[in-house]
């Protein structure tokens, strides 16, 4: 299996390599270095954390023995901790001083947002799984930055559109109070009151009890959580001790990935829908490269972002190669050049906004009956097809659509 999942690497990633030795020329300090930045201990650690810094050098190594390339690269790691400053310190020094040609994942929009900043100003590549603000590529958007995985007009019109259609029509939003949920309640917003359904705000604050009681008594009929991570699984948690689902309102948990099922239990999260980018268990190329994620992770099964750091890297590098220079804006607008396509997200494209395009599925929750054991956790619903998954290019406001 692992010999066939090369194979298709190869074909994937099929380029001359005959000029390689004068791209390595172009590189500076002869090494293409890249960081991977995000949360190693907090909040999305499961979901980021090392399982991305493991899936960049699985990449590495797999794209190296599917081309033969001669490239050095490097894998660097650091916790973000989920803050702008500490984020952005860590990025200036890898780009001043460390040599870090291109940073990778960054969950957290308000960090994913000043990173994205600064990798414009230091001419470096931005290629982020992590975060989920559509602003990436819309207002923000850089001819630096690539947004590889999922966001908030994608999360919004998958489960957002999904539940109004089947009746949820009226919505209480727990936030997160940073870019990340504002962004995402904003997008889901949208949605609800263009189907003619109507929304309420709880107060900001760190007091789930608190909103999840003032969500059960406003009666609407769906209280979405625009949170993430621990927050989500925390909300969740608590709002079956309070008996919500029962009496009628249902949670629609806007972000959720397989680790935060894992920890809640299928017992708990049985029925929830959300929608994703990536399932380990879609097909047969998910599966094998799942497999060998799993042996290499202590078991632990790779979540979306983890898929979609490991097929950005394999992209940077045909990038990085055919462009025979590792200076970020070069590099990124190579990768819009080149269509993408891995074992594990298919044939794609990156369109001029920086908005990496492909099809993404609304998920279900399996009850515990269902599962054949392992993570054997989720079932499609719906698959959306790659060109009704994002925002459509007109409507972002991108500097860079023409």
């Amino acid at each position: 299996m692992k010999r066939k999942l090369l194979s298709s690497l190869i074909a994937g990633l099929g380029l001359g390599l005959l000029g390689a030795g004068a791209a390595q020329a172009q590189i500076s300090g002869n090494t293409v270095k890249i960081g991977v930045l995000n949360d190693m201990s907090g909040l999305y650690a499961d979901i980021t954390g090392q399982g991305s810094a493991l899936a960049a050098r699985m990449a590495v190594e797999d794209y190296k023995k599917a081309t033969g390339s001669k490239l050095n690269v490097e894998v660097v790691s650091a916790d973000h901790q989920n803050k702008p400053d500490v984020g952005s310190n860590i990025a200036r020094q890898w780009y001043d001083t460390q040599g870090v040609d291109a940073i990778f994942d960054v969950p957290t929009s308000s960090v994913a947002l000043a990173i994205n900043q600064l990798s414009r100003e230091k001419n470096k590549a931005f290629i982020n799984s992590g975060a989920a603000t559509a602003d990436l590529t819309g207002k923000s958007c850089s001819p630096n930055t690539v947004h590889w995985l999922y966001d908030t007009w994608m999360l919004a019109n998958g489960t957002g559109s999904a539940i109004v259609q089947s009746g949820g029509d009226s919505w209480f939003f727990l936030t997160a109070d940073y870019a990340f949920g504002h962004a995402l309640e904003r997008d889901t917003e949208a949605v609800v009151l263009k189907s003619g359904g109507k929304v309420r705000h709880p107060f900001p604050g760190q007091d789930f009890s608190s909103f999840l009681l003032q969500a059960q008594s406003s009666k609407a009929k769906i209280i979405g959580l625009a949170n993430a991570g621990g927050d989500t699984i925390n909300s969740i948690k608590q709002a079956a001790e309070f008996g919500i689902g029962k009496g009628g309102q249902q949670l629609a948990a806007l972000l959720m990935f397989l680790p935060d099922v894992h920890s809640l239990g299928l017992q708990t999260a049985q029925g929830l829908i959300f929608t994703e980018s990536w399932y380990w268990d879609l097909n047969d190329g998910s599966r094998a490269w799942a497999k060998r994620f799993v042996a290499a992770n202590g078991n632990k099964y790779p979540s979306s972002i983890h898929a979609g750091v490991y097929a950005s890297v394999l992209h940077y590098l045909k990038a990085v190669e055919a462009a025979g220079t590792d200076a970020g804006d070069k590099v990124v607008a190579k990768m819009k050049v080149l269509p993408t396509d891995d074992a594990l997200f298919g044939k794609g494209s990156i369109r001029a906004d920086g908005r990496k395009v492909h099809p993404v599925y609304l998920l279900e929750v399996k009850k515990p009956s269902e599962s054949k054991g392992g993570a054997d956790y989720l079932k499609v619903r719906a698959t959306i097809p790659a060109d009704k998954a994002f925002r459509p290019l007109k409507d972002g406001g991108c500097e860079l659509v023409k």
